[in-house]
């Protein structure tokens, strides 16, 4: 059943959200990309950024192959990203020892101060952004969009 058209005063989209949960989640995730990148703007440092500097942090070196696949970021795009780190002295790019024709990224020790300081903002941003739910409903949301994050078999 289609959501009743909007008169003055009525609320039309969560009637549409209900019925359509893709466009709910598309609109979900741009209120939630335009916060982050507000917030990473605030902080210096773009979403992109602040996720290849927090994945080299915990996972060591990664070719720039590698950091777009795990953190679904177009090859193109991620070029510009590594690019920039590599500009204001936050990563390095060297050689691949396994395979030379790749390049491994390595987070700098001025790359892991500023991720610090973006990190510490993270809590807040979060506890703002997701305010409309309760403590039990993040956890169920993160579980949800966990497995629909999953590759298909």
């Amino acid at each position: 059943m289609a959501p009743k058209a909007a008169g003055r005063g009525a609320v039309y989209f969560p009637g549409l959200a209900a019925e359509r949960l893709d466009i709910a989640l598309c609109r979900a995730s741009a209120l939630v990309a335009r916060a982050a990148e507000t917030e990473a703007a605030a902080s210096g440092i773009g979403v992109g950024q602040h996720l290849v500097l927090k994945m080299l942090a915990e996972a060591g070196p990664s070719s720039q192959r590698v950091l777009g696949e795990e953190l679904r970021i177009d090859r193109s795009v991620m070029v510009g990203i590594c690019d920039s780190l590599e500009r204001a002295g936050q990563v390095r790019r060297e050689r691949d020892a396994d395979d030379r024709r790749a390049y491994a990224v390595t987070i700098t020790d001025a790359g892991r101060r500023l991720l610090s300081r973006a990190e510490a903002a993270v809590p807040a941003f979060l506890d703002d952004t997701f305010a409309a739910l309760t403590p039990a409903e993040r956890g169920q949301l993160s579980a949800l969009l966990g497995k629909l994050l999953q590759p298909r078999p």
